[in-house]
């Protein structure tokens, strides 16, 4: 064996230590960026996706955005809602708290694309989600609030 290591199976030869000197990462005709860039061609939580296409892209753009805005409403959902079982209360937070868990780490993964489009949809996301599901919710008084305070919901 030479002192070459042959990483990937056919790829690019790498002696150990070389990542570091490397901005890309060239294995099989797939490019692993190791810093931001801009740009359509980008790997986003599937390998062959978005596949150099503009409006596969755009999905991706959209389908990030989108995770992290329901990780948000699964955040504001376990904090406001109150359960009259505390068994079931307890079981539905915690499906409520792993479907959050896994759309954060799925939102983690395609940011670790280094994609600056992927991550500023994913911080985007996450801010509206924010103002949406937590801060406008505490700032509108709730029903209960406005009973007591003489005013009566409209239905």
């Amino acid at each position: 064996m030479s002192d070459d290591h042959n990483h990937g199976g056919g790829g690019m030869p790498m002696p150990p230590g070389s990542m570091s000197n490397h901005t890309t990462m060239n294995m099989n005709d797939m490019i692993m960026h190791m810093s931001f860039y801009w740009g359509k061609d980008a790997i986003v939580l599937f390998q062959g996706w978005p596949k150099h296409s503009l409006s596969m892209y755009l999905l991706a753009l959209f389908f990030v955005f989108f995770l992290s805005l329901a990780s948000e409403l699964l955040a504001a959902f376990q904090a406001t809602k109150r359960w009259r079982s505390p068994v079931a209360g307890g079981l539905t937070q915690a499906a409520a708290h792993a479907l959050r868990t896994a759309l954060g780490y799925l939102v983690m993964l395609a940011v670790m694309s280094f994609n600056l489009g992927i991550f500023i949809v994913a911080v985007t996301g996450h801010a509206v989600g924010f103002f949406i599901f937590k801060f406008w919710a505490a700032a509108t008084p709730s029903r209960a609030e406005q009973a007591t305070n003489g005013f009566s919901p409209k239905v």
